[in-house]
């Protein structure tokens, strides 16, 4: 059996009763190390806790080496640890399809993500619309496809989570040419940068899907010891210190509603001043009046 276990946001005791019960019985232990960290916890920290040595797995070996983590799972109780949500990120299906191709039966074990602990910042689940990814812009490098959701959340009035890129164990482009197998040291983008590459590609588009002043939330170590929210416009947090990774960012919808609106106030430096930022937001993409057809109007 291949398990792929939810290790939940930041200590290595997030993860569930019914998650731990299952790591002890495995043969093997895959931690993902890649799409996320655990902020409280480490290889070493979870190795003693589960009292089983983990194997770390990159990118390449859960992309291209499956096979090798899928060995004798046919027979055996194989666990893949993943942060957050074992289906948090879409390069796990791939693996489950390749369990089914070998006739492997998958069991997912599930824990708490970024999908749904953002909450925790004060803004209904249920007012998000379709989550988007930021890459790191380079010169010649400024991928936009995501404006074309935001547009979309924006005119429905939806928040937008928006997940910042993280770069481990990436080789450069001249290493790559070179042959050399030497890798980058790992970059988490933080929430300024986030905000600087937004309002960029606002400034190249300018199809106002949103503007420098629009209303965002910061989103830094989710569930973690030094967890922190920072409310403010695009503007405003091009030039935050967020500290330590990971970090989040949500953009606000413009149906905003008075609890949401209320507990942002606790996170926000001037409550008068975002709050009137949150109005001028609310402009954008409102519906004309209802006109009644002519054969409903009366005498």
């Amino acid at each position: 059996m291949l398990y792929l276990i939810g290790l939940g946001l930041s200590y290595e005791t997030d993860i569930t009763v019914r998650g731990l019960q299952t790591v002890k019985k495995c043969k093997r232990v895959y931690l993902e190390a890649y799409t996320s960290i655990l902020m409280a916890a480490d290889q070493d920290s979870l190795s003693k806790f589960y009292g089983k040595d983990v194997i770390l797995a990159d990118r390449e070996l859960v992309e291209t080496g499956s096979d090798d983590i899928l060995a004798g799972a046919d027979k055996d109780d194989i666990a893949f640890l993943v942060v957050g949500d074992p289906f948090g990120a879409t390069t796990h299906t791939d693996l489950v399809i390749r369990a089914r191709e070998l006739g492997i039966k998958v069991e997912a074990i599930h824990n708490a993500s970024v999908m749904n602990a953002v909450g925790a910042c004060g803004l209904q689940l249920y007012q998000f619309g379709q989550t988007i990814s930021m890459v790191f812009f380079t010169d010649s490098w400024k991928p936009d496809s995501f404006y074309e959701k935001i547009m979309g959340n924006r005119k429905l009035g939806l928040h937008t989570l928006i997940l910042l890129d993280i770069k481990v164990k990436e080789q450069s482009f001249e290493n790559m040419m070179k042959g050399k197998l030497i890798y980058e040291p790992p970059r988490y983008m933080d929430i300024a940068t986030a905000a600087q590459q937004l309002i960029e590609v606002e400034e190249t588009r300018k199809e106002q899907a949103y503007t420098e002043n629009t209303p965002c939330v910061a989103v830094s170590r989710l569930g973690a010891p030094t967890q922190k929210f920072k409310a403010g416009t695009l503007k405003e947090l091009a030039s935050y210190d967020s500290g330590e990774p990971l970090h989040t960012l949500v953009m606000l919808g413009r149906q905003l509603h008075d609890l949401e609106l209320d507990y942002l106030y606790e996170y926000c430096d001037d409550k008068e001043k975002f709050h009137e930022f949150v109005l001028q937001d609310q402009e954008y993409f409102k519906p004309p009046p209802y006109v009644a057809p002519e054969e409903e109007w009366s005498d």
